[in-house]
C-alpha cells in the first residue's frame, strides 16, 4: 500500500506540509504526478464537474492547463480536524488569447489512513486581470519560492 505523509490524523504543522506539498505538486502542471495523491476511486467537485478516479483526474487536468497557460497557484490552510483540511487558494493564468485571470478557490479535502485525498470538493470564481496586476512571477512550472509571499501577506 502506498503511503503519502503527512498521515491523518492532521495537527497544525502537518495539515500545513500536505497543503504546500499539493500546492507545490500542482505547479509542476503534471496531471500524472498530481493524480498519484488522490485515491484509484476518488471522487472530485470542481465548479460544475463531478469526476471519479485517477484516470478523469489526469484527462480533467490535461484540459485544464491546455487552457489556463502560465498557470501559478498558492494555497494557504484554512482549517483542519482529524482527516479533513480546507483551503483556500489563488492561481493565475492566461487564455490563448492573452487575457490574464486570478481564480480564487475554496477546496475541502478529506483524506484515507494512507493519505490519499479520497474527496475533493473546490469552488472556484474568476476574476480578469490585467498583466501588470498579476502576483504570481516566479519563473516556469515549479513550486513557489520559499522566499514568496503567500496569500495573507499578499492581501488576497
Amino acid at each position: 500500500m502506498d503511503e503519502r505523509p503527512p498521515l491523518p490524523p492532521f495537527t497544525e504543522a502537518t495539515a500545513i506540509r500536505k497543503v504546500r506539498a499539493a500546492e507545490d505538486a500542482w505547479n509542476t502542471r503534471d496531471p500524472e504526478r498530481v493524480s498519484l495523491a488522490y485515491t484509484v476511486d476518488s471522487r472530485w467537485r470542481n465548479r460544475d464537474l463531478f469526476l471519479r478516479g485517477r484516470a478523469e483526474i489526469v484527462e480533467f487536468l490535461t484540459a485544464k492547463w491546455a487552457r489556463e497557460l502560465d498557470y501559478r497557484l498558492v494555497k494557504e490552510l484554512w482549517a483542519y480536524t482529524g482527516d479533513r483540511i480546507a483551503v483556500r487558494f489563488v492561481y493565475e493564468s492566461h487564455d490563448r488569447d492573452g487575457r490574464w485571470w486570478r481564480s480564487h478557490g475554496n477546496e475541502n479535502w478529506e483524506f484515507d489512513a494512507t493519505g490519499l485525498m479520497r474527496t475533493r470538493h473546490a469552488s472556484i470564481n474568476d476574476q480578469p486581470i490585467s498583466e501588470a496586476e498579476r502576483r504570481f512571477r516566479w519563473d516556469s512550472a515549479g513550486p513557489r519560492p520559499a522566499d514568496h509571499p503567500g496569500l495573507s501577506d499578499l492581501g488576497l
